[in-house]
């Protein structure tokens, strides 16, 4: 279960974690050792991005525990989603068909090995795919052993072990390196208020990035939900600038889906609202920063350069 830290002992969260992926980078820029979670239905592309971001992020170890999910992805993930990250990757796999108690102690030994690299001094990545699998693992524990169901069946006992769980990620001490962390959640039916797992992620982690399968649909990789996604330490991690233009870019991003059927039907027009008008003149910039190869990665500074460049003033 991991030695638990002294909070005053912990490292702030006061540097910026290139996570190698654009939109995250300039718009739910996260820290190191921050603990983020990763939330979307099935088929939307989590397996894509999570890849992504270990292959591309700025990390000396690699953490990655499979827990509980399809076997044939595993050696998938392995081959073809790290890359050039396997040298500096470790994988603990304990997928669908192994008991509950297998899939409990698969995601503690990954905690446990990101744990014993940090206290080397190394800036590790932990991702753990995935969270609600890892508490269906621990409904079947606690109802074998005579819990009374709570919420969707999840007796109480799970969610206190979650929070327990995320807590061993973080900054270590002055003396210590960190882990920052991708938890994701499969939100079911893409519900994701009524999902008890889910609303109990986004109480305990630092952020949250949402996947959007109407993005998907539209073939907008990674399909980051840019409005619903968020990134607690961001404030006091970039500069006043850098806030307010990813504030604008949401606060357009956010207008164009407000108002999207209103505009496919042809019942809008130009004039009427300044703040759409500008969204939808910048839409295709705004989309590019979003927009990015899976085999690419994109660094901090350029991200920032591509938010600068799609909410830049027109040259007269």
């Amino acid at each position: 279960l991991g030695v638990p830290l002294n909070p005053m002992a912990r490292t702030r969260i006061f540097q910026m974690f290139d996570a190698g992926v654009g939109a995250i980078n300039a718009l739910a820029t996260m820290g190191r050792g921050m603990r983020i979670g990763l939330f979307a239905g099935s088929g939307v592309g989590k397996t894509t991005l999570l890849g992504m971001m270990a292959r591309h992020a700025r990390a000396d170890v690699v953490v990655v525990g499979m827990i509980g999910e399809r076997g044939r992805e595993i050696r998938e993930f392995i081959e073809d989603h790290l890359g050039n990250a396997r040298p500096r990757s470790v994988v603990v796999a304990s997928p669908a068909d192994d008991t509950a108690l297998g899939r409990l102690h698969g995601a503690y030994r990954a905690a446990a090995i990101a744990e014993y690299f940090r206290d080397q001094g190394k800036h590790v990545l932990l991702v753990v795919d995935s969270l609600t699998r890892l508490a269906m693992a621990l409904r079947e524990i606690g109802l074998a052993v005579g819990e009374p169901p709570a919420t969707k069946g999840y007796p109480p006992s799970v969610f206190g072990a979650l929070a327990a769980y995320v807590e061993r990620a973080g900054n270590g001490t002055s003396a210590q390196g960190s882990i920052t962390a991708i938890y994701t959640v499969l939100v079911e039916g893409d519900d994701h208020v009524g999902d008890p797992v889910a609303d109990t992620a986004r109480s305990v982690l630092d952020g949250h990035i949402v996947l959007s399968r109407a993005m998907a649909e539209a073939a907008i990789y990674p399909p980051i939900d840019i409005s619903a996604s968020l990134s607690r330490p961001m404030p006091s991690l970039v500069t006043p600038a850098h806030q307010k233009l990813a504030a604008r870019f949401r606060s357009l991003w956010a207008r164009r889906a407000e108002k999207q059927d209103i505009i496919d039907l042809g019942a809008y027009t130009p004039g009427r609202d300044p703040l759409l008008d500008e969204a939808l003149r910048r839409a295709p910039a705004m989309e590019a920063v979003l927009r990015q190869d899976m085999h690419e990665g994109i660094s901090l500074a350029a991200s920032l350069a591509a938010l600068q460049a799609a909410l830049a003033e027109p040259q007269p």
